[in-house]
């Protein structure tokens, strides 16, 4: 089961770990873990394979525990149980329909969940945001955590939570202003925060 930040956590060999890692490159992080049991990790920008290493950092610094969606097939023999370690959860990609509500389920049986996803999909520019993280933590009636890693200021961690009202728009807003004022790595592949149900007559794409 994924869960937020847990106390056995917080001074574990994987904080030291962490730690380690960010105080090397001269990085720090921040972040308020402790608002919320369950929650949508917005995972952004990414524009570089050095972005998990420093989001990985940032999550054992913080004590979060996240989980990740992967397809079904990878969690068989012989390796399942370790991807499920890592905190994977096991989805049916041939179905991306039913997806939310897979997941909305999941949020309601687990007392703790925190659900990482990379709303970008690759490191080169899109010009939209994939939206699964909006209409999973809204149909969980969980709120999107903003996390971030800001390569100007060496900065990274867990930004506002945003509580969805439903209007694409106005929420999207407000996740604009944050990560307007972060900075990329490549900012140059860096893609801006938009969802395609805010063009109107759009089809809404709703893949993790």
């Amino acid at each position: 089961m994924g869960s937020g930040r847990r106390e056995g956590l917080w001074r574990s060999p994987l904080h030291w770990a962490g730690r380690l890692w960010l105080r090397l490159f001269g990085w720090r992080a921040e972040g308020d873990v402790a608002a919320f049991r369950k929650y949508v990790v917005v995972a952004a920008p990414h524009t570089s394979n050095w972005d998990f290493p420093f989001m990985l950092a940032a999550a054992h610094v913080l004590g979060v525990r996240a989980s990740w969606l992967g397809k079904h097939t990878l969690f068989g023999a012989p390796w399942g149980w370790f991807f499920r370690r890592l905190g994977g959860i096991p989805v049916d990609r041939r179905a991306p329909q039913t997806l939310v509500a897979q997941m909305a389920e999941r949020f309601k049986s687990d007392e703790e969940l925190v659900l990482a996803l990379a709303p970008e999909g690759t490191r080169g520019r899109v010009p939209f945001w994939r939206s699964g993280f909006y209409h999973i933590a809204k149909e969980s009636g969980v709120p999107v955590a903003l996390g971030f890693l800001d390569y100007e200021r060496k900065l990274c961690g867990l930004g506002p939570y945003v509580e969805l009202t439903g209007n694409v728009r106005a929420d999207m807003d407000r996740i604009r202003a944050f990560y307007r004022n972060v900075r990329a790595r490549h900012p140059d592949l860096a893609s801006t925060p938009l969802l395609r149900e805010e063009t109107p007559g759009a089809r809404a794409s709703c893949s993790p």
